[in-house]
């Protein structure tokens, strides 16, 4: 399917978008301070700008002030132009800006959960954003709508329509701000952070769908990630930004072959790569059959109940894990990947206690099953979870001496100045001082909230720490330097990993094992090196190509898309998932039977 562009005059230098010394200021205690500081680029028609740099940097604010969309009363421009086509958007009304933002300049925002409306349907939706802009009536909406979904390559467009956000998947409902940005064929398309929440596969979709879009529409694209491996599949040019300056510009290859700024190469330095990085540790061998391994987990079962009707009765069921088993030793990392719904996060419940299951778990060899509640609470100490968001692991009414020290206070562990001792002791062994204590957890940055996480996990001395999600949010220098904690505690406790992560570059460096799981089930097993240098079942080979390399000159020519959604781990009462065979392909190395033999 063709969509017309909609032609707009060009400037004599065919910039699409010129930045004049922008500079944002926002409201403090101490008066306004800048958080963008004489910013100034050009945006090309058809080209893709990458803004990278870390959280806290100005990348956000810079398209918030382009899209006339800074937080008021606490930020506005100080100083500066913002020309589009020749256009300062900056000395236009609220109500001018309106009919500019969506149709001639549109924005893609992280998450798109947060941006559709949960009770309207995806066609009003559309149609709205349409109708707002052009004197169209709701049949012509619709038929647009209908158009822009199909450009976004959604299956089923028709059905889509009538669907709601919460219907949708991730990377569709990604699609469908995608569709709702292109809708009215802008000038400049900008894409804030478009697929950090997003799996690798999905990720490597959605930006083959940019890709494609660009050449068909001819739209300028403002990317805006922290990832640089999205910033070197992506960018013709790219601005690093540190505390809100501009630190260094200049075309991809320049800046990842020979950047000249010392923050540029540190960020680079940091990013991790598949088969090589500064972080990347070498695999240990398994223990051998007289060690005990730290947990044991044989034919592990999860389902929830889908009930409906008058009656509430039971209709289905969702298979989240259908028969899983691994094992991890001491001091060992086991890495489960998988695409969302895959079931990573629901074994790792399973084994924090958090959701009801079926099958064995063992710990340190006894059976959590069939224990009394004061057994279950002791075994459980061997256990502790590192969350992905760890703002919202955090009781904020709390300071964070109380919140490290919580685990020993519910186990009954020391007291007094003994605990106090130990607390602070935890501080200082992640990297932070004794006298922050007594500080919240809103006084912290995001890297910072991670390691007094991984502190109150280390509180109890557990032999087996589940990190899940645990750096995804994190920026890749901040990641760095959560992971080099992480081994340090390994190497210096013992203590066991079960690594979740969708990013698969970060698996590769920080993995002993690896254990791919596809709707509840175990495809691929074995050690890293098999699985990243041998993968033999088509959907882990699939994840491994969707990697985007932190290298410009080793950039995909394309991404082979899906030509279908996973499928659904519903299922109807009686209706069991097939259980799957693992074959040992040689070397420990387990294959699901039939696949890649």
């Amino acid at each position: 399917m063709t969509i017309e562009r909609r032609r707009v005059p060009a400037t004599h230098d065919d910039s699409v978008l010129t930045v004049e010394d922008l500079t944002v200021v926002v409201g403090g205690e101490d008066g306004p301070r800048p958080v963008v500081s004489n910013l100034a680029f050009q945006l090309k028609r058809g080209e893709t700008l990458s803004i990278a740099g870390e959280s806290g940097s100005g990348k956000s604010m810079t398209s918030l002030a382009i899209m006339g969309l800074l937080p008021k009363p606490g930020a506005k421009i100080a100083a500066g132009a913002v020309r589009l086509g020749g256009q300062d958007l900056t000395q236009l009304s609220e109500a001018a800006m309106r009919k500019v933002r969506g149709s001639r300049i549109a924005m893609i925002f992280q998450e798109p959960m947060t941006s559709l409306n949960p009770v309207l349907s995806i066609g009003r939706q559309l149609g709205e954003a349409i109708m707002a802009h052009e004197p169209v009536g709701r049949a012509e909406a619709r038929q647009r709508s209908l158009e822009a979904l199909k450009a976004v390559r959604i299956p089923d467009a028709e059905g889509r329509l009538k669907q709601y956000p919460h219907e949708l998947s991730g990377g569709m409902r990604q699609r469908v701000m995608i569709a709702m940005a292109i809708a009215l064929k802008p000038d400049v398309l900008i894409a804030d952070e478009p697929t950090t929440a997003l799996d690798v596969t999905v990720q490597g979709e959605v930006l083959e769908l940019l890709r494609d879009l660009q050449k068909e529409l001819g739209t300028a694209l403002i990317l805006i990630t922290h990832d640089m491996g999205v910033v070197a599949e992506m960018a013709d040019r790219v601005i690093v930004m540190r505390h809100g300056r501009m630190v260094e510009e200049g075309p991809v290859g320049e800046i990842f072959g020979a950047p000249k700024n010392a923050y540029t190469r540190e960020l680079l330095a940091a990013v991790p790569r598949i088969g090589s990085g500064d972080g990347r540790v070498a695999t240990r061998e398994p223990g051998d059959a007289v060690t005990q391994p730290v947990v044991e987990v044989e034919d592990l079962k999860v389902s929830f109940d889908i009930k409906g009707g008058i009656l509430s009765r039971v209709q289905a069921h969702v298979h989240a894990v259908a028969g899983v088993s691994f094992r991890i030793m001491p001091g060992e990392t086991l890495s489960l990947v998988g695409e969302s719904g895959c079931g990573k996060s629901t074994t790792a419940k399973a084994l924090a206690g958090l959701v009801p299951y079926r099958g064995d778990i063992l710990l340190a060899g006894r059976n959590m099953a069939g224990r009394t509640a004061a057994e279950t609470k002791a075994l459980r100490r061997d256990v502790q979870m590192i969350f992905q968001d760890p703002f919202a692991s955090l009781d904020p009414r709390m300071n964070v001496g109380e919140l490290v020290a919580e685990p020993m206070v519910i186990h009954g562990i020391a007291s007094g100045r003994e605990r106090r001792e130990r607390v602070a002791g935890l501080f200082e062994r992640v990297g932070l001082s004794a006298d922050q204590m007594t500080r919240y957890p809103h006084e912290f940055s995001g890297g910072q909230r991670q390691r007094i996480c991984i502190a109150r996990a280390l509180a109890l001395r557990p032999k087996l720490i589940i990190a899940d999600e645990s750096v995804s949010a994190l920026d890749v220098s901040v990641q760095a330097r959560v992971l080099k904690l992480l081994r340090e505690l390994q190497a210096e406790f013992g203590i066991a990993y079960l690594f979740i992560s969708h990013d698969m570059a970060v698996v590769e460096n920080v993995s002993d094992r690896v254990a791919v799981m596809y709707l509840g089930q175990i495809v691929e097993a074995g050690t890293r090196d098999q699985i990243f240098s041998d993968p033999r079942h088509p959907y882990t080979k699939r994840l491994i190509a969707a990697v985007p390399q932190p290298d410009p000159a080793r950039r995909r020519p394309a991404f082979e898309r899906s030509v279908s959604e996973i499928p659904s781990p519903v299922r109807k009462v009686g209706d069991a998932p097939q259980r799957l065979r693992l074959v040992d392909v040689g070397g420990g190395h387990l294959v699901a039977e039939g696949a890649g033999r």
